[in-house]
């Protein structure tokens, strides 16, 4: 590959570019155009900003990432997680203030965008792998609710504070229950019966559709006269150039948020590329995604963008209206730049019911019923994870709630590496091929001889469970002679560990059981050469095998306990465990 198309991903994806593939490019950037006007300006209010927001936020980003994104179908823009995150972060510091809530959003898209750019540079992709899909699943889901729950205020046509806690909005609005006013409530609950019918059709923008009939039965039945909120005047034009300000003070304040906006959106944006990239046979890169990303954000900010990602929703209706290559992105912005300088007039009477009804219809689909029923079946500790982070995300707060998921991910990760399954292994009848005997209770067992298998490389985090396992076995088998640890799953062993070794072999040789060790490593035998354990146990108790290290065991033992018991193992000292 070349250094410009390493550079600029959108080139390779040209090679070979023709009138088909440009057909599918317009078709898409069309359709995910048109949708995403409505939908952008729906997220804005999410996020607290202007509508207008939503629409410059779809337009710099998008074509910076299809320059330097290596997704061919994602699409990039506002989505509702990330807007969410924007109005808990920004809302506290803002103070109510208008235009310092819009100076702080901007900042802090050019702080994620510096934060993802940075972290692709120094290929820290990785990172990412700290937020589990049960912590995203349960993050998102109780995400959803809020989100959707904060729109009441608009699908009410009642005046609710703004809050991330669900019992909160609730409490507020039943508190103004006879305060709605119902000519707003039932255009916005007409519009979310239509969206949902719509659903099935996906080539049919149903968000626009909704929109069109939303402004017209305002515009036309003068609802706005009767109470009914709407949009209002939208500034036309693209945007102009600005410097987001920059102090110490608001770094500060914003980074915790910045930092958590610059890792979901990753996650959410990579997760949904990597599904397509599998779908069209092609490979994204981790790296370069954050790097693109990265740029999308930090241009966008001086061009009155706040943070974007990639969407879900809009990659799939993305990629099934024919998307080949990031064409269809920059034909999408083109969508947005016409919007923005001759159509913006018409948006005056929509009505923001309608706005609010389209979040409501796309975010209550983020909620993972389908995650917890596969989780409660296959693994019950995940389940709970999600739990923890759902609860904890709706209780404590947004960031507070993707924290604790991550902190309780990273103390189960210790506690399972800490305490690795292990297995006290048998022989197969009429083979050299040695199992669990929990598992294969036919396997046979020496009762002079024990083989443990520890699934995981030893260091200071779990030799101490090692040693533990290795000491109850030897005290549950008063005959045992000798123990053949199956080292095979131990890919490298560090310096406790190895001191751990060492006093093992003289502990047992107290007790009169001899260490043998069989399908050690080059590097950890290296390491137990360089730390002493290797002469320690003696050069002849190393085997390649399993099978070879049991038999010179059984040997040494029989020639031990005498001349009477040296043929084959006797009855007695083979059992069915």
């Amino acid at each position: 590959m070349s250094y410009l198309a390493r550079i600029f991903p959108l080139r390779a994806q040209l090679a070979g570019y023709g009138r088909d593939r440009f057909q599918g490019d317009l078709s898409a950037g069309l359709t995910v155009g048109v949708m995403l006007i409505p939908q952008g300006m729906a997220y804005a209010l999410i996020a607290g900003l202007p509508p207008i927001y939503g629409l410059y936020a779809s337009l710099v980003p998008i074509i910076v990432y299809a320059l330097f994104g290596t997704s061919r179908q994602l699409a990039v823009g506002p989505v509702a997680m990330v807007s969410l995150l924007v109005a808990a972060g920004v809302a506290p510091l803002a103070g109510g203030d208008t235009e310092r809530y819009i100076e702080l959003a901007l900042l802090l898209a050019l702080m994620v965008g510096a934060l993802q750019l940075a972290l692709g540079l120094a290929r820290f992709g990785f990172l990412t792998n700290f937020l589990s899909h049960p912590v995203l699943a349960g993050f998102t889901s109780a995400a959803a609710l809020i989100i959707g729950l904060s729109q009441l205020k608009h699908l009410l046509g009642v005046p609710i504070p703004r809050s991330n806690y669900i019992h909160e909005i609730l409490w507020n609005a039943l508190q103004q229950i006879d305060s709605v006013h119902v000519p707003t409530l039932v255009l916005g609950l007409g519009s979310i019966v239509l969206l949902a019918f719509m659903k099935r059709w996906r080539r049919i923008p149903g968000a626009l559709v909704v929109v069109v009939l939303g402004t017209l039965a305002v515009w036309g039945l003068g609802l706005h006269e009767r109470g009914m909120a709407i949009v209002g005047a939208v500034p036309g034009g693209l945007p102009t150039p600005v410097v987001p300000p920059i102090s110490l003070a608001s770094l500060e304040a914003l980074l915790p948020i910045a930092l958590t906006i610059a890792l979901v959106g990753f996650m959410e944006s990579i997760a949904v590329a990597k599904v397509y990239a599998t779908k069209n046979r092609y490979e994204v890169d981790p790296n370069r995604e954050l790097v693109g990303l990265g740029l999308a954000n930090l241009i966008g900010a001086f061009f009155r963008s706040y943070p974007v990602t990639g969407g879900f929703s809009r990659t799939a209706v993305n990629a099934q209206a024919g998307a080949q290559t990031t064409v269809a992105s920059l034909i999408s912005a083109g969508v947005i730049a016409l919007t923005l300088l001759f159509l913006t007039p018409l948006f005056y009477y929509l009505p923001n019911a309608v706005l609010a009804a389209i979040v409501m219809v796309a975010v209550f689909g983020l909620i993972d019923w389908k995650e917890a029923r596969f989780l409660w079946k296959t693994d019950r500790r995940d389940l709970a994870l999600m739990a923890v982070t759902f609860l904890a995300t709706l209780g404590l707060g947004i960031e507070e709630g993707i924290l604790v998921g991550v902190v309780v991910s990273l103390v189960l990760v210790i506690q399972q590496s800490s305490r690795p399954h292990t297995a006290v292994m048998g022989r197969l009848p009429n083979t050299s091929t040695y199992r669990n005997v929990e598992r294969y209770p036919d396997a046979l067992v020496n009762s002079r001889v024990a083989i443990l298998r520890m699934d995981a490389s030893l260091y200071f985090a779990n030799v101490a469970y090692f040693k533990e396992q290795v000491e109850r076995l030897v005290e549950r088998s008063p005959a045992l002679q000798a123990l053949v640890l199956d080292a095979y799953p131990i890919n490298r062993i560090d310096s406790t560990a190895a001191h751990a070794l060492k006093e093992l072999v003289t502990t047992l040789r107290e007790r009169g059981v001899a260490l043998y060790m069989a399908g050690v490593k080059g590097p950890v035998m290296d390491r137990l050469k360089r730390a002493g354990v290797a002469d320690l146990i003696g050069a002849d108790r190393f085997f390649l095998e399993v099978h070879a290290a049991v038999e010179a065991a059984e040997a040494a033992t029989e020639a031990a306990t005498g001349a009477g018991t040296a043929a084959a193992p006797p009855a007695a000292a083979l059992t069915e465990a």
